[in-house]
Formats: structure tokens, sequence, C-alpha cells
């Protein structure tokens, strides 16, 4: 009686392998011969707050410039920067951002001299919220944020004492910085 469970287990569990290698083998034939209808049963399957994460990167205020929705082409500057300088590249419609608002933005920080990209929220899909006024970003930003419009990009071009200075350490960037700001959202 022993003997025959265990044979019958083995055997169950031949043909459950058996149907696994049959069922994937089936599956690779049909994707790889169709590849245009495998990509709709892709998508139709991914889970509804995948696509929406997905639809909602950049958080774009209504009514703004769609140019909000694209990552800013970011070069290098020209000159010398002795002072914070903030340039509207596309004038939002929004409220003006105070001291003490919590921000959402998308940003690109370059090196100002070379144009080398340092960091980009674009880069992780995720837009960045601080207290603007309260010290967790450089004073750059602090500054230089105060009196944008919600839904303007602006240029910030920031001299190293208002960044991460001439010599920082961990791994920050040295020396005058630009940045591109999009502003999202203030409250």
């Amino acid at each position: 009686m022993r003997k025959r469970r265990q044979a019958l287990a083995v055997g169950g569990a031949a043909v459950v392998v058996l149907a696994l290698v049959v069922g994937l083998i089936v599956w690779v034939s049909r994707s790889s011969s169709q590849p245009s209808a495998a990509a709709p049963s892709a998508a139709a399957s991914a889970s509804p707050s995948a696509a929406e994460s997905a639809a909602a990167f950049p958080p774009v205020p209504t009514g703004a410039d769609p140019a909000l929705s694209k990552k800013p082409a970011v070069t290098a500057g020209t000159g010398t920067v002795s002072k914070l300088r903030t340039t509207t590249l596309i004038k939002g419609t929004g409220a003006a951002v105070q001291s003490g608002q919590t921000v959402n933005v998308n940003y690109v920080g370059v090196n100002y001299a070379d144009g080398k990209e340092f960091d980009s929220s674009w880069s992780r899909s995720e837009a960045f919220s601080f207290q603007v006024g309260a010290g967790s970003v450089i004073k750059g930003w602090d500054q230089g944020l105060i009196g944008v419009k919600v839904g303007s990009r602006v240029r910030l071009d920031i001299p190293a004492d208002l960044a991460y200075g001439e010599k920082p350490s961990g791994g920050q960037p040295a020396g005058t910085l630009r940045f591109v700001v999009d502003v999202l959202s203030a409250s």
C-alpha cells in the first residue's frame, strides 16, 4: 500500500512538471510568433496603479504649457556667476511661490562650466518636494524659487556660495551650478 502511494505521488508530480513544461513551450512559441498580439496583452495585464503611475509623471498643472511634460535640455553657461540669477523660460499662470510653502518640482542639475548633468528628478521619474526657505535644499533654490509662479520653468544659475561650495564633501558637485526647475505645485 505504501509503495503504491509513493508511486502515485511521484507519477502525479511528473504530470504536473510535464504540464508546466508544455505550457511554457506553448507560451514562448505564441509570444515569439505573434509579437504584435503580445504587447496588448502585456499592457492589459499591467496593474492599474502601474499604468496610473506612468501616466502621472510628470504631474503637470492643469492649463500649464505642455513643454513641462518633457525633460528640458540644459547646457553649460558662459561667463562668471557672482550672484544668483533666475531666468524664466516658461511663465506659469499659477500663484507665486512663497517662503514656507511646500513645492513640488521637476529639475535637471548640471555643472555650469561644462554642462555635465549630475542630478535630475526626470531620471527617477519622480518629482521632488520640499519646503521653500526651510534650509532643506541649497540656498540658491530657497532664494531663487520665491516669487516663481506655479506652472513655470526657470533656470537658476547659482554661484558656489549658494550651492555646495568650491570643495564640498559627500560627493556633491563643486562650483557654480545650473538648474532648470519646473514648478508643478505650491501649498
